[in-house]
């Protein structure tokens, strides 16, 4: 019998992972099978996203893209993750 661990993601997870989709702008679509979200959940953290000024919409084009302060979260978590990983030092 095979087990699969199931990895349960934090909102910042999700978040992080919609911005990286939308990093040179992305359609709703493509953001929701990157981060692996249903369509509700996809509206949900779309707002979440827009509200707190992570992602903006281009109503023309219709695709989300990070905005700066967007990129600034990416690199702070990328930076958090680096330090997580980091062997200990003795």
């Amino acid at each position: 019998m095979i087990y699969f661990t199931v990895k349960y993601r934090t909102r910042t997870d999700i978040i992080v992972t919609m911005l990286e989709a939308a990093r040179y702008g992305a359609i709703k679509t493509k953001i929701m099978y990157a981060s692996y979200l249903s369509s509700q959940q996809l509206r949900t953290y779309l707002e979440l996203g827009a509200t707190n000024g992570l992602l903006e919409y281009d109503s023309k084009e219709e695709r989300y893209s990070t905005t700066e302060k967007g990129f600034r979260l990416l690199e702070l978590y990328n930076n958090l993750c680096r330090l997580e990983v980091a062997p200990a030092l003795s």
